[in-house]
């Protein structure tokens, strides 16, 4: 529940802090998911030392309070607090997924995990409708906005690492991280700045955010409550999102304008291939939520299913790697043009799937060998 406020301002972030520049606060909402996410990668080396310690419960307490102070920080911002609170959240944030990842194993068996998954991404997705219900209301038509223990979870860290099926699946979670950086932050920043969508540019990005939620929850729904759970499900879940992401990637760039993930201080200048369409933007918004929701739960899915005894550091080192490439996506994201941040997803999805194709294959001979 903490997170829901905190993913809804996710999305908007950017747009909020270009219009609180003034003489006195000079922060980035790129920079500021960027040092999130940086910092969230490293504290995920040790969450689950702290996870082991203080149990899953606590930890997702603490790390809640976490989150509660960056979002207090937009009352009477300040750039030097909300730097501060951007490191301190990225801390909470590990703690709080590695805990959360745990809890969920702990409680899960083989035959309920993507039951489990799915509702647990399809709740936690319902942030974006409730959070962008509120922008979108508000905002429609404006055009500003105002020990041992240590040692044994770094041991079993470090060994999973080299482990082939962590390497394996890091494009795939690697890959992740990009889209998430780009759903989540560019691509409501991208809307709000398409000049051809005049005043209403500004409330669509609260729209948007509720359609890229949809598509989460119905994709959490479809896929971890109607689906029986089997190998063959996951692969062919994940192929759908790499399509249906690109499918999106591919009207993005032809709907949006080239310039618009750059542009601070006035709106896009260049003309994108296509008119601007309201509607073609919005289904790309529902698109990129489906196919997150089809490569997290099934990353969460193996992740159960090949670490049940090990869940801890293998969500651990998934958050990990998911979130130091959300951190970079975030710090590029001011300075490569748009056609470039959807090339560089185009590239890593595919690798990604194809690596999870592989796993799943592995599994599939793994599992046939113990039958004999």
């Amino acid at each position: 529940i903490e997170r829901f406020p905190f993913y809804a301002l996710s999305y908007f972030q950017q747009t909020v802090v270009k219009s609180l520049q003034n003489g006195t606060f000079s922060g980035s909402g790129y920079n500021s998911l960027g040092i999130i996410y940086g910092v969230f990668s490293f504290s995920n080396l040790l969450a689950p030392t702290v996870v082991t310690v203080i149990g899953p419960k606590m930890t997702m307490f603490f790390s809640g309070l976490l989150y509660s102070g960056y979002i207090a920080v937009f009352i009477i911002p300040s750039t030097w607090a909300f730097y501060l609170t951007s490191v301190l959240i990225g801390i909470g944030a590990a703690m709080l997924w590695t805990a959360q990842g745990h809890f969920l194993v702990e409680n899960s068996e083989a035959s309920t995990i993507n039951r489990n998954t799915g509702v647990f991404w399809g709740l936690l997705q319902c942030s974006m409708l409730f959070g962008n219900l509120y922008i979108y209301f508000d905002w429609n038509g404006r055009t500003e906005i105002s020990v041992h223990c240590v040692s044994s979870c770094s041991e079993t860290i470090l060994r999973l690492v080299k482990d082939k099926t962590i390497l394996l699946l890091s494009p795939c979670m690697a890959y992740s991280g990009l889209e998430l950086s780009f759903y989540s932050g560019v691509y409501g920043t991208c809307i709000g700045a398409t000049s051809e969508f005049g005043e209403a540019a500004k409330g669509l990005i609260g729209i948007s955010g509720i359609v890229v939620g949809v598509g989460e929850i119905v994709g959490g729904g479809l896929f971890g409550l109607m689906c029986k759970n089997s190998r063959f499900r996951r692969t062919s879940v994940v192929f759908l999102g790499m399509v249906v992401h690109f499918v999106a990637f591919y009207l993005i760039f032809l709907n949006i304008p080239n310039d618009a993930p750059v542009v601070f201080d006035t709106n896009t200048l260049k003309n994108p291939y296509l008119t601007p369409s309201v509607s073609i933007a919005l289904l790309c918004s529902f698109l990129l939520g489906l196919g997150d929701s089809c490569f997290n739960t099934q990353l969460y899915s193996i992740l159960g299913h090949v670490y049940a005894e090990q869940s801890t550091p293998a969500f651990a080192i998934f958050k990990f790697i998911q979130s130091i490439f959300a951190a970079v996506a975030f710090f590029y994201s001011g300075y490569l043009l748009l056609m470039w941040q959807l090339l560089l997803m185009v590239l890593l999805g595919f690798t990604g799937t194809l690596c999870f194709f592989v796993v799943e294959r592995m599994q599939n001979f793994s599992a046939d060998l113990q039958e004999y």
